[in-house]
């Protein structure tokens, strides 16, 4: 292996590693009881059943450090990890509550939506936001909702299309296509560059590459964007189905969150 191979191979240990140091921290329910340490923070949002609480597992290389209610929209909290070691966390994942489920009462559903808006809107310690969202149904009117409010702060969104081993090869080229040529327009429109798009499976281990090196640098400031909406589709979608004519036999873990 060159010596430049060599580096590269060492930066990339370094940022899963980073990652892979994940605890536990608090749980709020108020915005007065958010953290007070100075950390930057990375927020993981999506509809219930988008398979976010797989993410961050498969993400944080541990089975359980985020849970899936067994009662889509039931968590109503917002969960904080720390990143980094025990000793010297160099940031938050930050868990929100899942959205969209329609059997939630109304008096909490209005406080859950005053909780996340007020949070992505707010929270001055949030570098980026982390959307995931359905490959085969991706970007609904509450991801966009969502995006609508976090995207005036001006600071980078990222998607996550998951569940991508229940697509065909040419189905993930077709989702990762439509869902970037959905927030082009959206860049477009508001005169901003803030969105990227990637295709994800936390089943087959699909786009973690890709989404350690845009968690990991927001978390530890890196200023440059994410490459997620470069021209190399083929080698991102080829991983994305484990045929190249049929949909994976596996799908990921259900998620209520």
């Amino acid at each position: 292996m060159s010596s430049h191979a060599h580096d590269n191979a060492e930066k990339r240990a370094a940022k899963s590693f980073l990652l892979h140091q994940s605890r536990f921290f608090t749980t709020v329910n108020h915005l007065k009881d958010l953290p007070r340490e100075a950390w930057h923070e990375v927020a993981f949002a999506g509809r219930s059943n988008a398979g976010k609480s797989s993410a961050i597992n498969v993400l944080c290389n541990q089975r359980r450090l985020a849970f899936a209610s067994k009662t889509p929209g039931r968590t109503q909290h917002i969960n904080f990890f720390t990143v980094g070691p025990e000793k010297s966390p160099e940031g938050f994942i930050v868990d929100l509550p899942g959205y969209g489920y329609a059997q939630v009462p109304g008096a909490a559903k209005a406080h859950w939506s005053q909780l996340l808006s007020s949070y992505v809107q707010t929270r001055a310690a949030l570098r980026g936001l982390i959307l995931l969202t359905d490959s085969r149904r991706p970007l609904t009117d509450l991801d966009m909702q969502m995006i609508d409010w976090f995207a005036p702060t001006g600071r980078p969104i990222h998607l996550l299309l998951t569940k991508a081993d229940k697509l065909s090869r040419q189905e993930s080229v077709n989702a990762l296509r439509a869902a970037r040529a959905t927030i082009a327009r959206y860049d477009e429109a508001n005169g901003t560059r803030q969105l990227s798009a990637q295709l994800f499976s936390a089943l087959k281990r699909v786009g973690l590459e890709e989404a350690h090196a845009v968690i990991e640098g927001w978390l530890r400031g890196d200023a440059a964007r994410s490459n997620a909406d470069s021209d190399a589709d083929a080698s991102e979608t080829s991983r994305a189905a484990a045929s190249p004519d049929a949909p994976a036999p596996g799908v990921d873990e259900p998620d209520a969150n």
